[in-house]
């Protein structure tokens, strides 16, 4: 089997809602467009929004899990996003001018024990990414196959919000990537690093509901808490 690309994927508000695409233009040392475009603070956030901030400024999967369970879809000439939740009526919204519509509308499955959303934040020039560099994730179903065989449960590709899945790739062949170049199609992507995962990997991206411990089956079938990069 030939190795070729199976799906490629967008999150334009980081944490809230995956978007799927048939094509995509990239842009030399940019993240994959409308990927991460905004990210939401919350009420402990220790950034202003003016540049990149790590993870834990905002609110995500990792300490909300019903979060996984959003769908996006983005009308960039409007400007707008629409997201889906099973458990909410659809929105529509800017999110560079109606931060208070979408903070009503998810609201109602952010932990009350959890610090609350506050603001919509966007830096000029970059997507939110957790590395402090733009990048693109790229996954590999092969390995998401074995993880699943090794927990007996099947594993939706949609647990480790990715940019690009890849197909007919042996299982965790990407390890062996780390510094190396790798072309798909015209677009040449240097591997950096591989893709510590978190908390929000336990959460079925259908229901919003923890429940599967990919963690550790990671640690102690593998040895480590990687998977993509």
């Amino acid at each position: 089997m030939s190795i070729s690309i199976a799906a490629l994927w967008r999150h334009p508000i980081k944490s809230h809602g995956r978007e799927t695409l048939e094509r995509v233009s990239l842009t030399l040392g940019q993240t994959m467009p409308w990927d991460r475009r905004w990210a939401v603070a919350h009420e402990a956030a220790k950034t202003d929004g003016s540049a990149w901030a790590k993870c834990m400024n905002f609110s995500r999967g990792a300490k909300a899990p019903s979060l996984m369970a959003i769908n996006a879809s983005s009308d960039e000439i409007a400007g707008t996003v629409t997201l889906t939740h099973p458990d909410l009526n659809p929105l529509t919204f800017n999110p560079d001018e109606d931060a208070a519509a979408f903070l009503n509308w998810v609201r109602p499955i952010m932990p009350e024990d959890r610090a609350q959303s506050k603001s919509i934040v966007r830096v000029d020039g970059r997507g939110m990414t957790d590395t402090d560099f733009p990048s693109i994730s790229l996954l590999n179903i092969a390995s998401n196959d074995a993880l699943s065989a090794e927990m007996n449960q099947p594993l939706s590709m949609n647990r480790w919000r990715g940019n690009i899945h890849m197909e007919g790739l042996a299982p965790w062949e990407e390890k062996e990537w780390i510094g190396k170049t790798l072309r798909i199609g015209t677009v040449e992507f240097l591997v950096r690093e591989e893709i510590t995962r978190c908390l929000a990997t336990t959460a079925n991206p259908e229901t919003g509901i923890r429940d599967a411990d990919t963690l550790k089956t990671l640690n102690s079938v593998y040895g480590h808490r990687e998977f993509g990069v």
